[in-house]
């Protein structure tokens, strides 16, 4: 699926699509981008109309999506800024795992630094600003991706790579029914080069003959399914790369998910209290 531009009341709707990557045989790689004007003078109209006739069919047929210059150079600036200066704080820590691997390093797994903000924090006014946008997508989304309901989402995780050869080997977000079930990554490396500094981000679609290369490309936005049928890794960096990650949930399995964390919790304690 190709991209290409579409004109509506002089603005340039950001598209989504895949091209084959002729030279690295059955991997996929995103097309050129296509540039959205500043967001300040977007409507609603144009998000739903990029939602709906572009995230909408490349989430059901191929189950991730991307958008180019979903902010533009000053407001996505802006959120780099913030970001940097996070970094730059000491704020970002080593970004933890789930559970533990016997004999294995975390940080041989996973080597970000990371920190979560809801942006209502001081110093944050451009990333809630870029949250408020993609809540605004997502909302769209979610009524036409069949049989969920999407209405709450995760802290924004701050993500730094240091660009020492770290990485995130092969995962899935969301493998236990823990309630995620979109993954929104929003990119912010100017200037990258995949071939000089990695850190390409490879998904592994269940059940398809090929693997898909999303470039962390300043002012992107990466949107996939976070359960099983998108397993993923981040190949190592070697230059400092940012993200910032939400996950919108499912609020059904959620409300599972945490209703099996009680019972498990309750159930533990009363172990706990038997045995004393």
């Amino acid at each position: 699926m190709k991209s290409y531009r579409k004109q509506h009341a002089g603005r340039i709707i950001p598209c989504v699509g895949f091209e084959l990557n002729k030279s690295r045989g059955n991997a996929f790689s995103p097309v050129k981008p296509v540039k959205m004007p500043f967001i300040e003078h977007t409507s609603y109209r144009d998000l739903e109309r990029l939602a709906l006739e572009r995230l909408v069919p490349a989430l059901l047929s191929h189950g991730f999506c991307y958008v180019d210059g979903l902010l533009g150079e000053l407001a996505g600036s802006a959120v780099l800024d913030q970001v940097t200066e996070m970094h730059r704080s000491g704020q970002l820590q080593d970004g933890r795992l789930a559970g533990s691997i016997p004999g294995v390093s975390q940080r041989s797994i996973r080597g970000d630094k990371i920190a979560w903000v809801s942006g209502v924090e001081r110093g944050c006014e451009a990333i809630s600003f870029l949250l408020n946008l993609i809540d605004r997508l997502i909302s769209v989304c979610a009524s036409r991706l069949g049989d969920m309901a999407i209405r709450e989402r995760s802290k924004a995780m701050v993500a730094c790579y240091p660009g020492n050869g770290a990485g995130y080997v092969k995962h899935v977000d969301n493998p236990n029914h823990d309630g995620r079930r979109l993954t929104c990554i929003y990119y912010l490396n100017k200037n990258w080069n995949p071939k000089e500094h990695g850190g390409v981000l490879r998904i592994f679609p269940e059940g398809r003959p090929y693997m898909a290369d999303i470039k962390p490309l300043f002012d992107r936005l990466l949107v996939f399914w976070s359960d099983r049928r998108n397993p993923h890794e981040v190949q190592p960096s070697y230059a400092t790369r940012y993200a910032i990650t939400v996950w919108y949930f499912d609020s059904e399995e959620r409300a599972q998910a945490k209703k099996r964390f009680k019972d498990l919790t309750a159930s533990t304690g009363q172990q706990g209290n038997s045995s004393s």
